[in-house]
């Protein structure tokens, strides 16, 4: 393992590998490194990182140190002399007479070279401009030619979605992109639709290629002759993205139906002909090729709805039980709670006989009762006469009850 840090020149360019060192580096820290060109000024966008060195293509150049204010300073002041450059470097193209576009000036850290960016159809022959600018601006004269991609990622704009270019945001580097992706995506091969604003193919239909390419491996093709649920027919058009398609059916060309591509049986794939001596199963059998979490899908949800409604129902209900039961006790007066016997009272005849059997039943137990001893001392308690209480104690009071369900009030105790 070895220690690096990722540092990045441009907005939007390509990041390099630099060894910090033993310096301990952050994310936006401005660093001075020694590259290829020389001696340059670049931004760190990943600190201190250990990676393998087999992910190591080359050996790492150092980081001479941490920027300081005076060398932002002088990146303004090169940025200064790039503007005027430029226009004398236009000038002189103009002079010479060269078929060539000028794209930008780019002046290096230490200000001793100058390097110029431009497009050309063909080959141009600057031998002559080189000699022109070096006596004019003094310094080490550099000309690149450049296609239009990445022309367009350096002036930046807006692409045809009205976002900033791809290219010119994250894209460290271009992917071919090739009309092949376009068919198999189903677009419209109309150049200025599938074009971006450099005139070469959007790099975005890249970033789907994959996912279209899996897709088309499980379609079938246009023109295909297929097995339906409802009959044999022809594919007319594919849906890669909801994988359906539209067949038109032998017994009915004039209206095509939407299929499902797990509902389909391919008999000729692009081909577009019925096959020879073919015969059509009976739509029983073809039948079965009907999907059926199709069918199960709608009423799933159906149940999930009517399980929640009866929950939050029977959550409501459960809530307004004990309000309800309180409005009936304030609108009803309470009845008073009568004590249940085990055995039910008879009614009616019988029902006065037993309380006359009873009574008499009462009046026996209490002649039978013997009569409470006297204290030493005292004189004797007289006996009670029949049907008279003892003296010194009160007449037991009758206690009566009235027979349950509104039944007749028991009788009088028989004379004897």
């Amino acid at each position: 393992m070895i220690e690096i840090i990722s540092v990045r020149f441009k907005s939007g360019g390509k990041q390099y590998y630099f060894n910090p060192d033993g310096k301990q580096f952050a994310q936006g820290d401005g660093v001075i490194v020694e590259t290829s060109r020389g001696v340059e000024l670049g931004t760190c966008t990943q600190g201190n990182t250990l990676v393998d060195e087999m992910e190591l293509t080359a050996p790492l150049r150092p980081v001479l140190r941490m920027a300081t204010q005076e060398d932002w300073q002088t990146v303004e002041k090169n940025r200064e002399k790039e503007a005027r450059a430029f226009q004398i470097c236009q000038e002189k193209i103009a002079q010479h007479g060269l078929d060539m576009k000028l794209v930008e000036a780019e002046y290096s850290f230490e200000g001793n070279k100058v390097l110029f960016f431009f497009t050309s159809e063909g080959r141009v022959d600057f031998r002559a401009l080189v000699k022109d600018l070096a006596g004019t601006i003094h310094a080490r004269i550099e000309l690149r030619q450049i296609g239009v991609r990445d022309e367009a990622k350096m002036l930046g704009g807006l692409g045809i979605c009205g976002r900033p270019f791809c290219c010119s945001q994250f894209l460290d580097e271009f992917q071919p992109v090739s009309i092949k992706m376009a068919k198999t995506q189903n677009l419209s091969l109309n150049p200025t639709k599938i074009s971006g604003t450099c005139g070469r193919l959007m790099c975005c239909l890249k970033y789907e290629q994959e996912a279209y390419e899996d897709l088309v491996k499980s379609a079938p093709k246009q023109e295909s002759f297929v097995e339906t649920p409802d009959g044999a027919g022809t594919v007319s058009s594919v849906n890669l993205l909801r994988q359906t398609v539209q067949v038109r059916l032998e017994s009915a060309p004039e209206t095509p139906k939407c299929y499902h591509n797990c509902e389909l049986c391919v008999i000729r794939n692009g081909k577009g002909k019925r096959p020879e001596g073919y015969v059509q199963p009976p739509l029983e059998e073809l039948a079965r090729l009907r999907r059926q979490d199709r069918e199960e899908e709608k009423p799933a949800p159906r149940a999930e709805e009517g399980s929640l409604a009866a929950a939050l129902e029977a959550v409501l209900q459960r809530d307004s039980a004990p309000a309800a039961a309180a409005e009936g006790e304030e609108e009803k007066p309470a009845r008073p709670r009568r004590r249940r016997s085990r055995s039910r009272r008879p009614r009616g005849e019988e029902g006065q006989q037993s309380a006359a059997q009873r009574e008499e039943g009462g009046e026996r137990r209490r002649e039978e009762r013997p009569a409470r001893k006297a204290a030493p001392g005292s004189a004797p308690v007289p006996q009670a006469q029949e049907g008279e209480a003892p003296a010194g104690e009160k007449k037991p009071r009758r206690r009566r009850r009235r027979p349950r369900g509104g039944g007749a009030k028991p009788a009088a105790p028989a004379e004897e």
